[in-house]
């Protein structure tokens, strides 16, 4: 096998072009049979063999520095520098990451996990090469969806009006390439970076200039050529920006990349190389069904991925979502390219007219959330937990400050487990929490979700929904109203509350069926505002608190509570259980929880201590 020879990236210069598409049919291959068992990013890494293949051949990465944006996509170029051994250990606790890890390899330059990064990063790493006189190459290496956030288009214009020497690669995996207009604009490209070509337009130029003859001719050969040019690639919105374009290029010729990439590394102006990937190549049913093999749990390769999203919060709030819109048609949904995961498909499907995918643009979605809003729609913003962070300003001053109706619904909201420290949703309520008239509600049990929306909708005023990736793991009941800041008494017990929120709540519940501790469990449905009332009860009868939250202790539910205490001049104990101050790792959910000692025995623990106070 070719794969068993490269013991260095070195090793792939070394290589023949037929020894090279050998080894991108063996990577395939690999990634098929390790992501099967692991899960992970699969369509997204086999699309993009062959060009990380023509990136060693072209670059010396001992020297030349990379960043993957978003990182997921870099499966290849791990298994490519040394750590195709650790691919068993994919996204498990303790294994190798899913994303790029600067403790994990020298060859990892810089951490990526969140979009439309790179471009900013190696802008800063080329400025810093330039700073120091030192030699080599900086890439970035974008998507196309990537490539329009604000973020990218911001560096860009950076890079374009300073002229940084710098390489962007735009992955474009959005749509098929034609032979005919493939084969014109690769030879566009090739006669655009030719030297030859370069030295005779130069000379024809110089030979024209001066005469009035001369000027004409040349602006007449320029809108020609430029008239052609944008005909066939979409070239001029680059170049007008300062960059030089190349493409688009078929991102799976291995030949005709690596001699691109020879040919523009040498160049001191910054370029843009443009290949179309097909995402999902070489694995029929990825190829068929990119989005659904994006990212995977394990699955038989052979029967492909099965799909049992039932009776996930993502599901119930999609389905929710589709009740509440039949009966009100103020309410729209907005999503940043996340449709499916979201559980927004049947919604965008039913109503057409009121679903808006504005792509990777969460601050846009935010300030495009206010201004519906402003005009007494309802819109209804399903996010990640941790991609809402990227509208953090906007949250403050386009939707709070105005007091404006827009739902924010937090998707994978605490741990989510294998995607690692990038992915964790942990800081949603210490981010959120100190925004005024932000109310903050988490429901304990998928049966709430739609009861909970419901009751959102009925409000005038910004209201944030988390909730947890996955399923119940017990069968709760919802709870049976809701009043604004009035939390639900699970159980009465003595000495000892606990107030948990969200999926914490089941925490509470199996510790004190577990150990028969006889515990008052109190579920916070409401974050913010907090249950003044139930405190001073509290207070009054002399409980002592355990509060319970999956997320960063630091600015959480835990601190909110604390400063109400302090206010009414509790006198008794309060405890705060949640994450420390610090990255959560890759992992199991259960194995991360253990980790960070959030289990039913710490919580027993922590409700011993506190009855000894």
């Amino acid at each position: 096998m070719v794969l068993d020879k490269i013991n260095n990236p070195e090793d792939i210069k070394k290589l023949t072009l037929k020894e090279k598409k050998q080894l991108a049919d063996e990577i395939r291959e690999f990634l098929i049979d390790k992501v099967s068992l692991t899960g992970g990013h699969l369509a997204s890494n086999l699309g993009v063999v062959e060009l990380t293949i023509a990136l060693f051949s072209s670059f010396n990465f001992d020297k030349d520095k990379i960043v993957f944006d978003v990182g997921h996509q870099s499966y290849v170029y791990k298994i490519l520098t040394g750590r195709k051994d650790d691919f068993d250990n994919l996204r498990k606790y303790k294994g190798l990451r899913g994303f790029p890890s600067r403790e994990e390899s020298k060859y990892d330059f810089f951490e990526t996990g969140h979009s439309s990064t790179s471009i900013s990063a190696c802008l800063g790493i080329a400025r810093a090469r330039d700073i120091k006189k030192e030699d080599f190459n900086v890439i970035a290496l974008i998507g196309d969806g990537s490539i329009s956030n604000g973020m990218s288009l911001e560096a860009i214009n950076d890079l374009g009006y300073n002229k940084t020497k710098m390489l962007i690669v735009l992955n474009d995996n959005g749509m098929s390439i034609s032979s005919n207009v493939g084969g014109i604009s690769s030879y566009l490209s090739k006669i655009s970076i030719n030297e030859k070509y370069l030295k005779v337009k130069n000379k024809i130029k110089h030979s024209l200039d001066g005469t009035k003859i001369g000027n004409a001719s040349i602006k007449i050969l320029s809108r020609v050529k430029d008239g052609f040019r944008a005909f066939l690639v979409p070239s001029k919105y680059f170049e007008a920006m300062g960059l030089t374009y190349i493409g688009p290029l078929d991102g799976h010729d291995i030949a005709l990349m690596t001699k691109v990439f020879n040919r523009v590394k040498n160049t001191d102006k910054p370029v843009i190389v443009h290949v179309v990937t097909k995402k999902g190549k070489g694995y029929q049913k990825a190829l068929e069904n990119p989005d659904i093999y994006h990212a995977v749990a394990p699955f038989d390769k052979a029967k492909g991925v099965e799909i049992n999203e039932k009776k996930t919060y993502s599901y119930e709030f999609g389905k929710a979502m589709v009740e509440i819109a039949k009966k009100n048609n103020r309410v729209v949904a907005i999503t940043a390219a996340m449709k499916n995961g979201v559980g927004l498909e049947d919604f965008f499907a039913r109503f057409p007219n009121r679903s808006f995918d504005v792509g990777i643009a969460e601050e846009h979605a935010v300030t495009f959330a206010a201004g519906l809003a402003n005009e007494k729609l309802i819109p209804v913003f399903a996010v990640y937990s941790t991609f809402l962070q990227r509208g953090f300003d906007q949250i403050i001053h386009d939707v709070c400050m105005q007091k404006l109706h827009v739902i924010f619904a937090l998707d994978r909201a605490g741990l989510v487990g294998n995607d690692g420290p990038t992915h964790q949703g942990i800081f949603d309520l210490s981010y959120l929490s100190l925004i005024p008239n932000l109310v903050i509600m988490a429901p304990k049990t998928t049966k709430e979700i739609k009861k909970i929306l419901s009751w959102s909708i009925d409000q005038d005023f910004p209201i944030a929904i988390r909730y947890p990736k996955g399923k119940d793991e017990m069968n709760l009941s919802a709870i049976d109203k809701i009043t604004l800041g009035k939390w639900e008494i699970i159980s009465n017990g003595k000495d000892v509350a606990i107030i948990a929120c969200g999926k914490m709540v089941e925490k509470a519940i199996m510790t004190n069926y577990k150990y028969n501790l006889n515990l008052m469990i109190i579920n916070a449905i409401f974050i913010k505002p907090v249950d003044e009332e139930l405190l001073k009860w509290l207070r009054d009868n002399d409980y002592n608190i355990l509060t319970i939250e999956d997320n960063t202790i630091n600015g959480g539910m835990g601190s909110l509570i604390q400063g109400k205490l302090n206010s009414i001049n509790f006198e008794g104990t309060i405890k705060s259980m949640g994450f420390n101050d610090k990255f959560v790792e890759q992992g199991s959910v259960n194995e991360l929880f253990e980790q960070e000692k959030l289990t039913v025995e710490e919580i027993k623990k922590n409700v011993e201590i506190l009855r000894r106070k």
